[in-house]
């Protein structure tokens, strides 16, 4: 151990005081572990020890070298924040602070445990990004040497490494890292097709073994005639990134065309360029391969040219050109900032690529457990999307943003107010999901009603579902309490308990605090607006209920969930005549809403389908199908759901037709689920709205209202064969 303290020392190049400081935290931490095992019945100290020595790899200062040594002292021992703080000083503190877990408090669930873990992580890393390089850092070795605990164990350790602190190390830009930790993971995941891909990587080493040679010679000798100094070296994609392209795309390994990679290390921007003309040159380029991340990087600040050719023998690879600053920063990441000083530590960049970590705790404020680590999830995953401003500005997304993303990203009051969007000039509906390079144009109205629920489901990114909340929280604080108070008696009934019992003065204090709410009517506020799920409140005030009874000693309180009655009023709003909890599903051929005469047939296994009995398929099926198939279904007498039915509207065409269209169904505080529009050689607009609707009356005055507008000549209720 000594030998390692002292190699570890002379690897960070510490003058004597420094080395001091650094033997002292490893004596202390010896003294705090000195009863301590590992799993493979190694010192404790020995784990601490190897996470400096990352740490030292990594580049960063002393104070996280001794933070690392020290990182469990507050999880595992008695040790305090206060003699680490007497005695290593505040910063060293409060990182071996940051880096601790919640270990003293008690939770509910396993997952309200994980995200307060991590909602304390992120905390301490936005005031100082050292203490998620010390986490990194910690997982990393505890991975290296995860053969030692129990499957259990492994799996459990293994999700959360791919789910969490592999993106993490991706977005801090730590590409070399990230790749080791998603392996180390896989290899716990699913052992067998781990074993598989090493196993072909390796047949096809020797079958190609000198083909990586032969390609770096080839460019080397093409550079040198133009005078351009490079460093040239290959590698081999690494196995989790093949893993996921063969068994998530289903593509075998000679599909994968970036299987192999050369990269060229230059001194200068301009040579990058220079290298992809030559380059080009000797190979053949791929078409739609090429991806220019120096004019366009990626949000961790990753910076290089890529192009796949195709080299001897048809066998395709990638090219990944880049300067000898953008290099440091792809394999160190925001460690660069302390371990290179050529420009990449400026405080505005840093503080730029910090910039996501403060979103995402913004994004926090009022989400429950499932909520949190869902968001966190999509926000880390590296899967990205690159979309351009009407102005040529660029915008990255997580994959499967829509364009009520793009409007949150560009203000809130963008998409308070947004009434459609168009993409590449088109019409296109809230749930289209952005792909690379579609320019977005966000279409609004001071007249919009503003956001619909629905598109807190429609909606990708935590920052525009947090904005979404806020102004249901700000502008519908009566409504919020209204449904909220609804949903949450109705999850607790199905749990068994009575509202009654939980707002009883010796219970609602206690119930509130545990919620961290002052008043009931903020509990119902935050369930209207979705900052908490009914089902979470309820399942809390049961625990509640449960606990204070046996505080008083009393019997264990006995819930009896309550049965469903026969409903006069049933979930989809329709009752199948002589056949009770139907599943019932409406037919998109014809979309029918209340009101309307419908009729249902019996499908094979996927319950009763309900039609307009005006519907095109209902003539058609009389004739081909078993007429014991149809059956008799009625409207329920009340309902306040809604349902989607379309409309199609003939208009001429003209500017800002889809604005007036859009604005006149805000104003009767419609929610339109999908929009899509067809022009015409003749001047007309074929225009296609998806909207939600209570009744067929509502529906009759909805279209005399788009009647009304300039050009509409025709509306129908939308009915195809299919």
């Amino acid at each position: 151990m000594e030998e390692r303290l002292e190699a570890l020392i002379e690897k960070l190049g510490v003058q004597k005081e420094d080395a001091d400081r650094i033997r002292e935290a490893f004596v202390f931490a010896c003294a705090a572990h000195k009863d301590q095992k590992r799993k493979d019945g190694s010192p404790y100290i020995s784990h601490p020890l190897a996470a400096a020595e990352i740490i030292a790899e990594m580049g960063l200062d002393i104070d996280s070298a001794i933070s690392a040594i020290l990182h469990d002292t507050l999880e595992d021992t008695n040790t305090s924040y206060e003699e680490l703080k007497k005695r290593f000083g505040q910063t060293v503190a409060d990182l071996v602070d940051g880096v601790t877990k919640l270990t003293r408090v008690q939770y509910t669930s396993k997952e309200d445990e994980q995200m307060e873990n991590l909602r304390k992580m992120f905390l301490a890393m936005a005031k100082d990004i050292r203490v998620i390089l010390i986490k990194i850092a910690d997982r990393l070795h505890n991975m290296r040497t995860i053969e030692y605990q129990n499957e259990k164990k492994r799996r459990e350790k293994a999700l959360e490494t791919m789910e969490i602190y592999a993106p993490l190390a991706h977005r801090l830009g730590m590409q070399r890292i990230k790749c080791e930790l998603e392996d180390l993971a896989l290899e716990c995941l699913d052992p067998i097709g781990f074993k598989e891909i090493t196993d072909e990587l390796e047949e096809l080493l020797e079958s190609n073994s000198d083909f990586l040679d032969h390609t770096i010679e080839l460019v080397g000798k093409g550079l040198s005639e133009y005078n351009i100094s490079a460093t040239i070296d290959g590698r081999i994609k690494h196995v989790y990134s093949i893993y996921r392209k063969m068994y998530n795309q289903d593509k075998a390994m000679y599909e994968i065309y970036d299987l192999y990679a050369v990269r060229v290390i230059v001194d200068d921007l301009v040579d990058c360029y220079n290298v992809l003309g030559i380059v080009h040159d000797i190979y053949k380029p791929m078409p739609g391969r090429f991806k220019d991340y120096i004019s366009t990087p990626k949000p961790n600040m990753y910076q290089s040219l890529h192009t796949t050719v195709i080299g001897r023998e048809g066998v395709p690879f990638e090219i990944q050109i880049r300067t000898h600053e953008m290099h440091l920063t792809a394999e160190y990441g925001i460690a660069a900032h302390w371990k290179y000083k050529q420009g990449i530590n400026k405080q505005d960049e840093f503080d730029k690529r910090l910039e996501w970590v403060r979103r995402l705790l913004e994004a926090q404020e009022d989400t429950d457990a499932d909520e949190f680590i869902r968001t966190l999830k999509v926000d880390l995953f590296a899967d990205e999307v690159f979309v351009f401003t009407p102005k040529g500005d660029v915008l990255n997304f997580p994959a499967g943003a829509t364009p009520i993303d793009f409007a949150y990203a560009i203000h809130s009051e963008v998409g308070n107010r947004m009434v459609g969007a168009k993409v590449n000039g088109r019409i296109a509906g809230y749930d289209y999901q952005l792909q690379n390079g579609d320019i977005i144009e966000i279409l609004t109205s001071k007249q919009a009603h503003g956001p619909s629920r629905g598109w807190l489901e429609l909606a990708k990114t935590s920052d525009a579902r947090n904005k979404i909340r806020q102004w249901f929280k700000k502008e519908k604080r009566e409504e919020n309490i209204a449904q909220g108070g609804q949903m949450f008696e109705t999850a607790l009934k199905k749990l068994g308990v009575q509202l009654s019992d939980v707002l009883q003065e010796e219970v609602l204090p206690h119930y509130l605090k545990r919620m961290s709410f002052g008043a009931i009517e903020e509990l119902y506020a935050a369930i209207g607006y979705g900052g908490v799920t009914a089902l979470r409140a309820a399942n809390r005030a049961r625990d509640e209920l449960i606990r204070l009874n046996k505080l008083k000693g009393e019997k264990e309180l006995v819930l009896q969930p309550t049965a469903p009655k026969r409903p006069r009023r049933t979930e989809s709003g329709v009752i199948v005549e002589g056949i009770d909890n139907c599943l019932v599903k409406f037919a998109k051929c014809c979309s029918p809403v209340p009101g309307d005469n419908i009729i249902g047939f019996v499908t094979r296994g996927y319950g009763v389908s309900v039609h307009r009995t005006d519907c095109n398929n209902v003539r058609a099926l009389e004739k081909t199908n078993d007429k014991r198939r149809w059956i008799n279904v009625y409207w329920t007498e009340e309902t306040n759901e809604k349902y989607e039915t379309s409309l199609v509207l003939t208009a001429l065409d003209r500017e800002d037709l889809v604005v007036d269209i859009m604005t006149a169904l805000s104003t009767v505080k419609v929610p339109v689920s999908g929009l899509s529009a067809r022009r015409f050689s003749n001047g007309y607009d074929a225009i296609n709205i998806s909207i939600e609707v209570k009744s067929v009356e509502q529906l009759s005055d909805i279209t005399k209202r788009l009647k009304n507008i300039r050009g509409v000549e025709q509306i129908t209720r939308k009915s195809y064969d299919g």
